[in-house]
């Protein structure tokens, strides 16, 4: 089977994946590296272990309309593991019966794991987000500042992370104050001394702390047309930003940001260690992180950090 290909619900219908299937989940989804990664840390693993012989991973472009469908097609042909990403990663709590405690917590799932009478949801992203800004941008979220923009699944995430982290300031900003109460509404079910405040995306709020880190979990940077989805030019000097899509590498809030001379970051640290996560909860073994990035910066054709 090609685990390059795009595959749709059609594909799904009419074709056997023999072996150990995974797959990634999202609409759009032809962005997705996690093939490439997770393809390569399989065959590390098939090196030592021969278990994983049959294992590979796939990536499908399915429609919010379709997705139930989808996911009961999955388990159908026995899907040991889901990857989800935009635009599903609410959505499949409707669907699903066993959702982790984080996961719950966080009002969205991103990995998925097959029993038999469905699948079982967590969600790694907040581990992912974690890691990510440790590791591009040395920031640790245990009493940082941070802005975070977007009211989806990631940024769910993000937002409950940084709440069991400890932060100290989370400002929250979406285009639409419906979304942004719905998230709220998750915070409140979560413990933590983190102060909470909520801002419009064409409105910063005033008088920021000196440092902290932009978190920037919306859609907008994907397309290259799209523009900021903040005004740079009223952060702080000894802010950072870190923009949770990876491809393209540099969306016009790290530009913005790279031009004013502020640490940047984009999202591929994050994919990789919430996928060396997913991974782990499907094979139960360790998972090597470097391996998965080297591949993924292979796929996306660009060195392991840029300047």
């Amino acid at each position: 089977m090609d685990t390059e290909k795009i595959y749709t619900l059609q594909d799904l219908e009419t074709t056997e994946f023999s072996g150990t299937p995974l797959a990634v989940i999202g609409h759009p989804i032809q962005h997705s590296v996690s093939p490439a990664m997770h393809n390569a840390a399989l065959a590390q693993l098939r090196e030592t272990d021969s278990r994983f012989i049959d294992w590979a991973y796939y990536r499908f472009d399915i429609a919010p309309e379709d997705f139930a469908q989808a996911l009961a097609l999955f388990h159908k042909r026995c899907f040991l593991g889901l990857n989800l990403t935009i635009p599903h990663k609410v959505q499949v709590l409707d669907l699903i019966q066993d959702v982790s405690p984080d996961a719950q917590s966080m009002g969205a799932v991103n990995t998925l794991v097959w029993n038999e009478l469905g699948y079982d949801g967590f969600n790694t992203d907040g581990y992912g987000l974690s890691r990510g800004l440790e590791l591009d941008l040395g920031v640790t979220l245990k009493d940082a500042n941070v802005i975070l923009l977007g009211s989806g699944g990631a940024a769910r995430a993000a937002a409950v992370q940084c709440v069991l982290s400890g932060c100290a300031q989370l400002y929250v900003g979406n285009r639409t104050p419906e979304r942004l109460q719905n998230l709220l509404t998750v915070l409140d079910g979560v413990a933590g001394s983190t102060s909470t405040q909520t801002f419009a995306l064409n409105d910063l709020p005033q008088d920021l702390p000196e440092c902290g880190v932009v978190v920037n979990a919306t859609s907008l940077g994907l397309q290259a047309s799209d523009p900021a989805p903040i005004d740079v030019a009223q952060l702080p000097a000894g802010w950072k930003v870190y923009d949770m899509i990876y491809n393209p590498t540099k969306t016009a809030l790290l530009e913005q940001a790279s031009a004013r001379g502020l640490p940047i970051a984009n999202g591929l640290s994050m994919l990789i260690h919430q996928g060396a996560r997913s991974l782990e909860l499907w094979s139960h073994s360790a998972i090597d992180a470097d391996t998965m990035m080297t591949a993924a910066c292979n796929s996306l054709k660009l060195p392991l950090r840029y300047d």
